[in-house]
């Protein structure tokens, strides 16, 4: 995969978790005293910390969800696994990783999962 794109996605990652965090500060009071209460650190490194049960209980089950994909998929970046498949280990259509970057599967592995999951 093309090293420009790995760091654009990379960007795009951090720049999501950051969100994420950001507005689970905005709509959650819990969240927020928690946040303000550890050192003072980069949002995005916020989430990769040990997570607490106070904080689990704070952030909804799915934006929990998504910032451990997210995690996920910046540690692959590190690896220099990211953009193949967990299943198959094809490479994940570059289309695919722009409308989801933290996608853990090729398209067809994904449906194959759903299938089974119905």
């Amino acid at each position: 995969m093309e090293q420009t794109f790995v760091e654009k996605m990379d960007k795009s990652l951090a720049d999501l978790k950051a969100e994420i965090i950001s507005n689970l500060m905005v709509n959650n009071e819990d969240f927020k005293e928690i946040v303000e209460g550890m050192d003072p650190k980069d949002l995005a490194d916020i989430a990769s910390d040990d997570i607490d049960r106070k904080m689990i209980e704070a952030i909804g089950s799915q934006e929990l969800k998504r910032l451990r994909l997210i995690d996920s998929a910046l540690t692959r970046i590190q690896q220099g696994k990211y953009g193949l498949c967990i299943k198959c280990g094809k490479r994940i259509p570059q289309e695919r990783l722009e409308a989801i970057p933290y996608a853990l599967m090729c398209i067809e592995c994904k449906i194959a999962e759903e299938r089974r999951n119905r």
